[in-house]
């Protein structure tokens, strides 16, 4: 059994929204591997958004962090040559600044994968087997909720502090 299964997601409802960032010049069959994946009625996550080619400088950045903003996590599939990929680095870059988590799948087995230029020393690149995918993006779900979770019992604390400053 999935553990998706396990927790209850799966349902179309629940499903956890993924962009997903590749390198379209070499990693599209990679893309269309992961898409097979997600289609799986307990994968547990919907691919939403992915990479697309650039257009006007402004407008493209201003549309890919508009989708970033709108999933619940991003998945980097790692090839060959995404570390000399532009366009991967900057959507790594702008999901890093809107604060979605992210992971990077290391995806061909068979050669050496790099990672966006943009990842930061820590980030590590995951074995792509189902299993691991799905540990993965119900991992990060996890941590979002927690971080989350984290915030709101900040808030009034904050807003105490706050008045407490104001007081005085």
């Amino acid at each position: 059994m999935f553990e998706s299964e396990r927790l209850g997601i799966g349902s179309a409802a629940e499903k956890i929204r993924v962009f997903v960032s590749y390198d379209r010049e070499h990693d599209t069959d990679l893309h269309d591997l992961l898409v097979q994946q997600a289609s799986k009625a307990a994968s547990g996550f919907e691919i939403s958004a992915r990479s697309r080619a650039r257009s006007a400088a402004d407008l493209w950045e201003e549309g890919l962090r508009r989708r970033i903003r709108e999933v619940d996590e991003v998945i980097i599939i790692c090839g060959e040559h995404t570390g000399g990929s532009e366009s991967v680095s900057t959507e790594l870059r702008i999901a890093q600044e809107e604060k979605r988590p992210y992971f990077l799948l290391w995806g061909r087995r068979e050669v050496m994968c790099t990672k966006p230029t943009t990842a930061k020393p820590a980030d590590g690149m995951y074995s792509w087997t189902s299993e691991i995918l799905q540990n993965q993006i119900l991992t990060m779900r996890r941590a979002a909720r927690s971080n989350q979770h984290l915030a709101e019992l900040s808030r009034p604390k904050a807003a105490a502090d706050s008045r407490a400053e104001r007081s005085r």
